[in-house]
């Protein structure tokens, strides 16, 4: 994966640091492109999964739009060039302040995720004398077949409407003169490897479809949502992910009309394989039961394998394997004063040894943004490939 230059270049900065391979984000982007283009799919980015500034431009380029779930995103995009009617506001908590910003900023449309919501945009859009576009974020009760912690699709979950709500939802639009229904908004959940749940998915839009139609109310957007995964076990084997296969699935089971348009809002498969945290071992601390890596990156750069137990694929970059190397199980730990600190356990490593420099791969969504400041550890830092 690394060469020997990177590799160079590596050993002179200080660690821990997050590395983006920006040649293969935009290769990676211009996949997508290439395959939502054949149907005439429009595509956000999820900001949620990275907000780095060089990814973003890189993402604007593209010509993708952004889905945001704060206010500050929102601003965030705008002031980077996005065009405000390619901003959408999700988010199951918007405060008034978030909501008159983004209604001053006029971005294309509110995901709205519950009743009281739709009531307080409409009043919030009257004071400025505005219309606010929205679409229904409707919880479909689809199990995504992923982490419980990443589910967002079932009736326990806090995200959407319920379907049992929608009849009071089509009274207040009726009511509401400062809302302008354009669509509904659908997603289940994140890192979706087995691609039927999104047939499963289709068939229940295709149902709450109709039946808006049948109250009056028809969409112009149908917004799918996002969700598709990536391969965390073997990256290197799938660094794109089959956006083909995924956009297909869409095409032939989605029942949608000339004229419709079809949103997705993608986040971790885009920006995910591009980025790897960089580390360097502090100590080896060899047990009778265990031997522990002690990295000087922890779960303050990176919290996903001890918020969720998410498995990232771990290399010592500066001792490849090779034939005949010994092999040691290690657990991968960190230097904070947790002991869910740990990156994996009992992974097969090369022998390794005080300053190896070591990969945690895959971790380009949901790593840097996550990051926090606890034990008043320094913010990580990034370093990317085209600008090395």
């Amino acid at each position: 994966m690394f060469d020997q230059n990177q590799l160079h270049q590596f050993q002179s900065l200080e660690t821990p640091f997050y590395y983006y391979d920006l040649t293969l984000l935009r290769e990676t982007l211009l996949a997508c492109k290439q395959a939502s283009s054949k149907y005439d799919f429009r595509v956000h980015y999820a900001l949620k999964a990275n907000f780095n500034q060089p990814i973003l431009l890189a993402i604007k380029e593209a010509g993708f739009g952004a889905d945001c779930v704060s206010g500050n995103e929102v601003k965030k995009v705008i002031e980077l060039g996005f065009t405000p009617n390619k901003v959408v506001f999700a988010g199951v908590g918007k405060s008034d302040k978030e909501i008159l910003d983004a209604l001053d900023r006029n971005i294309f449309c509110f995901n709205v995720e519950s009743l009281q919501e739709l009531q307080v945009i409409n009043e919030l859009a009257q004071q400025q004398n505005k219309i606010a576009k929205i679409a229904i974020r409707i919880n479909p009760n689809v199990d995504a077949d992923t982490h419980k912690n990443i589910t967002t699709g079932l009736d326990e979950n806090k995200f959407g409407i319920h379907q049992w709500e929608l009849d009071s939802c089509i009274r207040i639009l009726s009511q509401s003169k400062n809302l302008n229904f354009i669509g509904i908004h659908f997603h289940i959940g994140s890192q979706i490897a087995n691609l039927d749940v999104f047939k499963d998915l289709c068939v229940k839009i295709n149902e709450i479809h109709q039946w808006f139609d049948q109250c009056g109310f028809q969409p112009t957007i149908l917004n799918v949502g996002g969700g598709l995964g990536v391969d965390y076990d073997h990256p290197d084997q799938e660094l794109i992910p089959d956006f083909e296969t995924y956009f297909g699935i869409f095409n032939k089971n989605l029942n949608y009309k000339p004229g419709q348009e079809i949103h997705f809002e993608l986040g971790r498969a885009l920006v995910a394989q591009c980025g790897h945290l960089i580390s360097r071992i502090l100590y080896i601390k060899n047990g009778k039961k265990k031997n522990f890596m002690i990295l000087d990156a922890g779960m303050t750069e990176l919290i996903r394998p001890a918020l969720y137990q998410a498995y990232h694929k771990i290399e010592n970059i500066s001792k490849p394997e090779a034939s005949g190397t010994e092999i040691i199980k290690y657990d991968v730990v960190g230097p904070i004063c947790e002991s869910t600190d740990c990156f994996g356990q009992d992974r097969r490593l090369p022998k390794s040894d005080r300053g190896d420099l070591m990969a945690i791969r895959s971790a380009g969504a949901y790593g840097e943004v996550l990051a926090s400041g606890y034990n008043l550890r320094d913010r990580v830092r990034a370093v990317y490939s085209s600008i090395m």
